[in-house]
């Protein structure tokens, strides 16, 4: 080849890479202005603002509902049972016959007693007739010996004298030692006479006893409420063979007014008398197991004697109305109160609390938008929001919403926390 030809084809080769090398260039280029382009937006979240107000503090304890009294109707005799004279979970009125144990075999029973008695009153009423005869027979007695006393002492000087024989003195002589000796006998006879009367009486007062004792075990086949109440159901079916040692047959329960009795620790306890000053001026609330606020209010009744030491835990009791006998002994339920009032409290939506193995942070959106962690100390719940104790300020927007999608130092969009109401109670 000629010298203008080479220079031909080295004038081809960088046209060529020339061309060739324009579209990395271009996408080169591309590349660069899409990282030049505009970034994402800041991430939206929610934010509330840290309120500060005054607000009442309550507790809730589980607690059981009881009636006020249980009386448990139990058998006293034993005996077949004959009779059920009521509704299971009927209203029934202090006195009202429930059951009835078959009263023939005490029937029976005070009968014989009563027989016994009339031996017995017939046995003193002839140990008495006894004494007053023993008695006369005494008296006459008395006076024979005094006549045969007479006729001895008036003999004696007469024999002196040999006035009379020595043989009419010796017969007035003894004629007063059998005076004296009848004498004796009815003595005798009289305390024989008081002791039957002793033990007749005794006699009398046993089958007096044992009468009263029959009529008593007769009077306990007929089983009656003691109380107005409620009647449990029946825990033994007719027919059935019942004793004092068995359990209730049934119970009857007054449940208006009714309790609730509910435990708390002793350092709660300590708390609550500090804070509540007098127990017998608290509102008592019940949240029921439904979740419904039970519609009449109720008050402190009394505190047990004694701390359980096997718990630490010491029992109150409260009472409720209970109008139409709505709730029954058994039930579970939340016992609420407001024990006092925290001023000045900080408070923020429980949402924007969270908990990282016993820690507590919140998000704080400062000024200009950015996040920062921030640890609190968190104090009561009082609704939907949490009392913060330490480590907030009032005004500070928390995040309530989405604190989850961001981190520290990132910048966000806030928007106000849409707090939904919690469900109204029935």
């Amino acid at each position: 080849m000629n010298r203008n030809s080479n220079r031909r084809i080295l004038i081809w080769s960088a046209g060529f890479l020339a061309s060739a090398m324009i579209p990395v260039l271009s996408g080169c280029s591309g590349t660069s202005a899409a990282a030049s382009g505009p970034q994402m937006p800041p991430q939206e979240v929610e934010v509330a603002q840290v309120e500060q107000r005054d607000v009442p503090i309550y507790r809730e304890w589980i607690g059981t509902l009881d009636g006020m009294v249980n009386a448990a109707i139990k058998a006293q005799v034993t005996g077949y049972l004959l009779t059920q004279n009521y509704a299971e979970g009927s209203f029934v009125r202090k006195g009202q016959l429930l059951f009835e144990i078959d009263p023939r075999p005490f029937q029976a029973a005070l009968d014989q007693t009563q027989g016994q008695l009339s031996q017995a009153n017939g046995q003193l009423a002839q140990a008495k007739a006894q004494l007053i005869q023993s008695q006369a027979q005494l008296a006459q007695a008395q006076a024979n010996q005094r006549r045969t006393q007479l006729d001895v002492d008036r003999y004696i000087p007469l024999a002196k004298q040999q006035a009379i024989t020595q043989q009419d003195l010796d017969n007035a002589t003894q004629n007063n030692l059998s005076a004296q000796a009848q004498v004796d006998a009815a003595k005798a006879q009289i305390e024989t006479a008081k002791a039957q009367i002793q033990a007749a009486g005794a006699a009398v007062e046993a089958a007096t006893a044992a009468v009263e004792a029959a009529r008593v075990n007769l009077g306990f086949t007929h089983l009656t409420s003691p109380i107005d109440g409620i009647a449990g159901k029946a825990q033994v079916q007719i027919g059935n063979l019942v004793n004092p040692s068995a359990g209730p047959i049934t119970t009857v329960s007054t449940l208006d007014p009714i309790k609730a009795e509910f435990t708390v620790s002793e350092q709660e306890y300590l708390k609550f008398t500090r804070t509540a000053n007098d127990f017998g001026r608290l509102q008592l609330e019940l949240i029921l197991t439904d979740g419904t606020s039970y519609p009449h209010k109720g008050r402190f009744l009394f505190a047990d004697r004694e701390v359980d030491q096997s718990t630490g835990a010491i029992l109150l009791t409260g009472q409720f109305p209970n109008p139409g006998n709505i709730l029954r002994p058994g039930q579970y339920a939340r016992v609420r109160a407001m024990v006092g009032t925290q001023k000045d409290a900080l408070l923020v939506p429980q949402r924007a609390v969270t908990e990282l193995q016993g820690n507590y942070q919140v998000a704080v959106v400062g000024d200009d938008n950015k996040v920062a962690i921030e640890n609190v100390k968190v104090g009561d719940r009082v609704g939907p929001r949490w009392v913060i104790a330490d480590g907030l300020k009032p005004g500070q927007r928390v995040i309530a919403d989405g604190a989850m999608k961001v981190g520290p130092g990132v910048q966000v969009n806030p928007k106000p926390f849409a707090e939904t109401e919690p469900p109204k109670e029935r």
